[in-house]
């Protein structure tokens, strides 16, 4: 017979990710009508199943937005999910894909290529960008590990925190010796999903793809090593693999969002915060829930970058900062009275 209470819980949970798939079908919707000419919804759906080519409203939906907030839900999942094993990796609530200094190191690559070779096209920086992203991801892994043979939380930390300011300050190093490389770049810096094309995301979706399914996979483990790494091992459980996958997952993760859409900040912290008050801070659960939300996140954000200053557009990485930390705010100060 099936236990009440967690037969309970169970529905609960389930209720909530309908939710959360609910909110952001209703966030797709209205991503692919927003924009410079306000296109109706019914409008919209008819594009996308019964698509006219002579009908201009239906090209905009299909060359435009479909493509936008297609890579807005897969950016901001994988990004919310980075973010997730971030913290479960360093045991730090407030660590984020950044601390593995994988935006750091993508935006020093594209900086760096771009001023030797004078490249220019967005599909260029993609790959750039992640060749930057998986380097100092390899390197922040090797420093934190180096001694000990064993991966160390809080040489994890400071070897991020290291690696980013090295990169940074190179950046802003070759960036001043280079103004013109500035103007070049300077939209792919900001973060944006605008003018991207859905053959960027095909590329390098069956990478984000095998990551997801992994960190899905994880979650178990995850939660044992979450118990204590001595307690885990104690289960039999090979830590320094869990770890290693986990470092490996949180790179390819965020290094394809960053090579994508450039550097957006705030979703890998707030939304596996938002996902363990409401829903729960089981990786069973909270993979799945900073996948919906994350994706509903940054849709939302580029709504609104594409309104708020209308007829102009923010870039989404300025929004997600706006959106971000008031609510992080909010959250700590929450979480300091309910202490």
């Amino acid at each position: 017979m099936a236990n009440p209470i967690y037969a309970s819980g169970l529905k609960h949970h389930l209720a909530l990710l309908l939710f959360g798939g609910i909110l952001l079908l209703l966030c797709f919707i209205l991503s692919l009508c927003v924009g410079q000419d306000f296109i109706s919804p019914m409008v919209a759906l008819q594009a996308l199943t019964n698509h006219d080519p002579l009908n201009i409203e239906h090209v905009i939906v299909t060359t435009t937005r479909l493509s936008r907030s297609i890579i807005a839900m897969v950016v901001g999942a994988c990004l919310a999910v980075a973010g997730t094993l971030m913290q479960a990796l360093t045991r730090n609530p407030l660590a984020s894909p950044s601390i593995f200094g994988i935006n750091a190191g993508a935006m020093f690559s594209i900086v760096l290529f771009s001023m030797l070779f004078k490249i220019t096209a967005i599909e260029q920086y993609m790959w750039l960008a992640l060749l930057g992203a998986f380097v100092s991801g390899a390197m922040v892994y090797f420093i934190g590990t180096m001694g000990s043979g064993r991966l160390n939380t809080l040489s994890i930390v400071l070897a991020g925190a290291a690696i980013t300011a090295l990169f940074s300050s190179f950046t802003q190093a070759l960036l001043i010796i280079d103004q013109e490389g500035l103007d070049s770049i300077l939209f792919w810096l900001a973060g944006s999903v605008a003018n991207r094309q859905l053959d960027m995301l095909w590329s390098l979706l069956p990478y984000m793809s095998v990551a997801m399914v992994v960190a899905l996979l994880l979650a178990i483990p995850i939660n044992i090593l979450m118990a204590g790494e001595d307690i885990a091992k104690g289960l039999g459980q090979r830590t320094a693999l869990v770890q290693l996958t986990m470092g490996l997952i949180i790179t390819v993760l965020a290094g394809c969002s960053v090579a994508i859409a450039g550097s957006i900040a705030f979703v890998g912290l707030i939304v596996p915060h938002i996902v363990r008050r409401i829903l729960s801070p089981s990786h069973q659960w909270l993979i799945p829930g900073c996948i919906i939300f994350g994706a509903s996140l940054l849709l939302l954000a580029d709504i609104i970058a594409r309104v708020i200053i209308f007829p102009q557009e923010i870039p989404i990485g300025v929004m997600t900062a706006l959106l971000g930390a008031p609510l992080f705010i909010y959250l700590i100060r929450r979480g300091m009275s309910d202490g």
